[in-house]
């Protein structure tokens, strides 16, 4: 049996070309994250976002991204920032699959980028305490989970030479062996 082929062909690029995404593809991505599975069904994510040409809202989201991250996220179409609650809002109880709620919903906007021609990749590297301040979330209500950019992939030549080998080698993925034990062969 093939994996899904929206699966397959998804994958994390750092060049990307200049194409523009309408506002209708930007809402296609945060619809598909809306029908991510979630505990209770409580769907603890909530993003914020800029595309490139509202550039000095994009800045900010450039700014805060590590250097390594800013030199190649600079050229995506689109930058999202996601987060979760960490409480439920019933009760107000510790959610503690929040995170992994919203890695779900971010799961399912990168299938959706794949889905209209893009591609989507998650970052980790970012600055906690300048991301909360820049974009005035209260770190005791939300966690930050990570930045995305969005775009068409683009010409590896573009970036720095260390980043243009790893673009170009073929992605890798461990053995399924390898992350389910006793595996049915």
């Amino acid at each position: 049996m093939e994996t899904a082929e929206i699966i397959a062909n998804r994958w994390s690029p750092r060049a990307f070309t200049e194409v523009k995404m309408n506002r209708d593809e930007v809402r296609s991505l945060f619809e598909a994250a809306r029908w991510a599975p979630s505990s209770m069904n409580e769907q603890p994510w909530k993003y914020y976002y800029a595309l490139r040409e509202d550039s000095g809202e994009f800045e900010k989201f450039l700014d805060c991204l590590v250097p390594f991250n800013q030199q190649w996220a600079k050229n995506a179409s689109l930058l999202i920032l996601s987060t979760a609650r960490r409480h439920f809002v019933y009760k107000n109880k510790p959610n503690r699959h929040a995170m992994h709620d919203t890695g779900a919903a971010n799961s399912f906007i990168c299938l959706q980028a794949n889905e209209l021609g893009y591609q989507a990749h998650q970052m980790g590297g970012f600055k906690a305490g300048e991301t909360y301040r820049a974009f005035k979330i209260d770190e005791n209500e939300y966690e930050l989970a990570s930045f995305i950019a969005v775009g068409k992939p683009g010409d590896p030549s573009i970036l720095p030479e260390d980043l243009k080998k790893s673009e170009l080698s073929p992605r890798e993925r461990k053995n399924i062996e390898e992350i389910v034990d006793g595996m049915i062969v």
